[in-house]
């Protein structure tokens, strides 16, 4: 049985992170609103996102999926945009333990995972990256797990130099159906008290995190 989505209360669906990374001026991280935001336009920056890895042969679903997967996959958990100046420049899709998954980490009690995870090609290298994967950490946290894993193309080094830098570490090799490559699967310890740079925050923590402080930047 898949325990995916957390429950969600009425003042999570508001949910905001403000932060300035340094050079980027302010960015804003809160939860997609299918009242404001436009699934096909989502759709077509994990498009673009992943358009580097498909013309290596690496076809990630996200690289051609219609609106409508993209919206089934999001609504499995919990989809988060990355807004600067007005403009949605990444996004990320978190769940809780899916146990069925044909991935073992993804089935584990305690393990949190990442999904549908893209920044826009132009606003790559600025560190939304970073931050997002960070805010993933705290959510995890928050909800008690213990680890927070992802899975990208096992060919895809440099990706995998990237997660290994945000302290992601290798825990398997799977094959999943329909991809003709194989996939990394990386994992790290959850943390709700990691560094982040000087910002605010109005995030409250989810229901049934008792004992987790409000999150600042």
């Amino acid at each position: 049985m898949s325990t995916r989505r957390a429950p969600q209360a009425q003042d999570e669906r508001d949910e905001r992170i403000v932060c300035t990374p340094p050079g980027m001026g302010r960015l804003v991280l809160r939860r997609f609103d299918p009242q404001r935001d436009s699934w096909e336009q989502l759709t077509q920056l994990l498009h673009r996102a992943f358009a580097r890895l498909a013309s290596l042969g690496l076809h990630c679903a996200c690289a051609d999926q219609g609106a409508g997967a993209t919206r089934q996959r999001a609504l499995a958990g919990d989809c988060f945009v990355a807004v600067c100046s007005g403009r949605i420049v990444g996004t990320l899709t978190l769940e809780g333990r899916d146990g069925a998954s044909p991935c073992e980490q993804y089935r584990s009690r305690g393990v949190a995972s990442v999904h549908q995870f893209g920044i826009e090609p132009t606003w790559q290298s600025r560190g939304i990256g970073r931050a997002l994967l960070a805010f993933a950490s705290h959510w995890a946290a928050a909800r008690g797990c213990t680890q927070l894993a992802l899975d990208t193309p096992f060919p895809a080094a440099d990706l995998i130099a990237f997660y290994r830098a945000q302290g992601f570490s290798l825990v398997d090799v799977v094959r999943f159906a329909g991809r003709g490559y194989d996939s990394a699967v990386l994992s790290k310890p959850a943390a709700a008290n990691q560094p982040f740079a000087p910002a605010r925050s109005g995030i409250q923590p989810s229901t049934g995190c008792a004992g987790v402080a409000r999150l600042s930047w």
